[in-house]
C-alpha cells in the first residue's frame, strides 16, 4: 500500500513563494482511500469528488485525483480517486503552472511543472491540454491579471484561450459564475487587467458585448484627453480600486458609459443622450448576467445620472430636488452618495484629470443634508391645520421647503 503523505497545494505555495499573505491552504493527501480517511476521524463532505474536514482544525483535505471531461462547459467532468493517484496526476489537472507546485510538510517545494520559473518571469502558463476542457479557466486567468498586474499571459495559453473562445466553450458558462469571477476581479488591484486578458482572447465579446464594442469610440478631446472610451472605463475602475470603493461602486465604474457604444456614429465624439442609452443597456446586462440587486439599482443610477452630477454646480435648487426624488435619496441616502463616488471616478478616470478638483460630490451632499433638514411630519401637521379639506397640500409644501433649504445650503437664489 502507497504511503500516505499531505501536500499544501495550489495558491498557498504560490503566495508564499511571492512574499504575500496566504488566505487559504488547500490540502492534498496522496496515498489514502475514502475509507482510511474515515477511520482516522474525518468528516466527508465532498458531493463530486473526496473532500474531507480534519477533526481537529477542520480544514479541507482532498484526495488526490484524475478528471476526464464528458461534456461541454464546465460541469462535465468525471472525477477519479483512489490511493494510487499520484501527486503528478493531481497537479497536471490544475489551471497553471504557478498553483501547479506542491509544499511537503518538511517544506520541500515539488514543482514538475516549472512553476516556480514562470512565478519569477511573470508568467501566467496553463499546465497541460486539460486547460481547454474548462471554460471558467480563462476567467480565472483574467482575474489573475487583475491580482497580479504585473503578470503576462503566455502565448500559447493566449492562443488556447482564444481558440476555446471560437469553439464556443465560453458560451456554455452560465450567467452566475460569470458574473462571480468578474464580481471577484473587479476587487482586485488593477481591475483593468482582467478586460484586457478577456479582449485578448475574445471572451469579453462573447460575455460582456456591451463593454467590448467601447474600444475605439471616440469622446471629445476637450474633456476625455484619452479619447477612447474604452480606455476611459478602464481607468474609471482602476481608480475606483485605488480608492478601495465597495464592490457595487466599482460594477458602476465598469457600465456607466455603455450608451456610447450605440450612439451614431456620425456624431461622434459628441454623445448626446448616452445616459440613457447607457440605462436600458445596463439592466440588459444585469439581467442577462444575473447581478446583485445593489450593484445593478446603483449602476442603473449612476449610468442615468452621472452626466447630471458633472452639471451640479449648474443646476437650479428644484432641479436638485428632482435629482434626489427620482434617485429615492431621502429614503436611501447612502446609494445616492455612492452614485456621487461612482460620479467622481467617472470623472477622474481621465488622463490629467485624477487629482484636479470634483466640487461636485460635496456640493450635493451638502444640498442632501439640507434637504434632509426639513421636518415633513411637522409641514403635513401645519397643513392639515390650515388647509383641512386640501392634504393634497401636503408633498407640494414638503417639496418647497426642501427647495428652499438646498437653496440656503448652496447659497443660490432659486427664485
Amino acid at each position: 500500500m502507497a504511503e500516505m503523505k499531505t501536500y499544501v497545494v495550489g495558491g498557498a505555495v504560490r503566495d508564499a513563494l511571492l512574499g504575500v499573505p496566504v488566505q487559504d491552504r488547500d490540502y492534498v493527501i496522496v496515498g489514502a482511500t475514502p475509507e482510511q480517511m474515515v477511520a482516522q476521524g474525518y468528516l466527508p463532505v465532498g458531493k463530486d469528488f473526496p473532500v474531507f474536514l480534519h477533526p481537529k482544525t477542520h480544514a479541507e483535505y482532498a484526495l488526490a485525483r484524475t478528471e476526464r471531461k464528458t461534456a461541454p462547459g464546465y460541469k462535465g467532468f468525471v472525477f477519479h480517486a483512489d490511493a494510487a493517484v499520484t501527486l503528478e496526476e493531481d497537479l497536471v489537472r490544475r489551471d497553471l503552472t504557478i498553483n501547479a507546485m506542491a509544499q511537503q510538510e518538511d517544506g520541500t517545494i515539488v514543482d514538475p511543472f516549472n512553476g516556480r520559473d514562470d512565478l519569477e518571469r511573470r508568467i501566467f502558463r496553463h499546465v497541460s491540454p486539460a486547460f481547454a476542457e474548462d471554460p471558467v479557466r480563462i476567467l480565472r486567468v483574467a482575474r489573475f491579471a487583475a491580482r497580479f498586474p504585473d503578470f503576462t499571459v503566455a502565448p500559447e495559453t493566449n492562443a488556447l484561450m482564444r481558440r476555446m473562445t471560437e469553439a464556443g466553450e465560453v458560451d456554455a458558462l452560465v450567467p452566475e459564475r460569470v458574473w462571480q469571477e468578474l464580481a471577484r476581479g473587479l476587487m482586485e488591484k488593477k481591475p483593468s487587467r482582467m478586460f484586457a486578458v478577456l479582449r485578448d482572447c475574445g471572451a469579453l465579446q462573447r460575455i460582456l458585448p456591451e463593454l467590448d464594442v467601447l474600444w475605439g469610440v471616440p469622446q471629445p478631446e476637450k474633456y476625455h484627453p484619452e479619447i477612447d472610451t474604452g480606455v476611459h472605463v478602464m481607468m474609471v475602475i482602476d481608480y475606483a480600486a485605488a480608492q478601495g470603493c465597495d464592490l457595487p461602486i466599482r460594477c458602476a465604474a465598469l457600465l456607466h458609459d455603455l450608451g456610447k457604444g450605440v450612439t451614431p456614429s456620425d456624431q461622434w465624439p459628441r454623445h448626446h443622450g448616452h445616459e440613457m442609452h447607457s440605462e436600458k443597456l445596463v439592466a440588459a446586462v444585469c439581467k442577462r448576467l444575473r447581478v446583485p440587486n445593489d450593484c445593478r439599482d446603483l449602476a442603473l443610477m449612476t449610468a442615468r445620472e452621472h452626466g447630471n452630477v458633472g452639471r451640479a454646480l449648474e443646476l437650479r435648487a428644484s432641479t436638485i430636488v428632482t435629482l434626489f426624488e427620482r434617485c429615492d435619496a431621502f429614503r436611501k441616502p447612502l446609494r445616492f452618495l455612492d452614485m456621487l463616488a461612482a460620479s467622481e471616478c467617472d470623472h477622474r478616470g481621465r488622463t490629467g484629470f485624477e487629482d484636479g478638483p470634483f466640487p461636485q460630490r460635496a456640493y450635493l451632499q451638502q444640498a442632501l443634508e439640507a434637504a434632509q433638514t426639513v421636518d415633513g411630519g411637522k409641514i403635513a401637521e401645519w397643513v392639515r391645520q390650515r388647509y383641512p379639506d386640501q392634504l393634497q397640500r401636503v408633498p407640494e409644501a414638503i417639496r418647497a421647503a426642501r427647495v428652499e433649504a438646498v437653496a440656503k445650503a448652496v447659497k443660490q437664489d432659486d427664485g
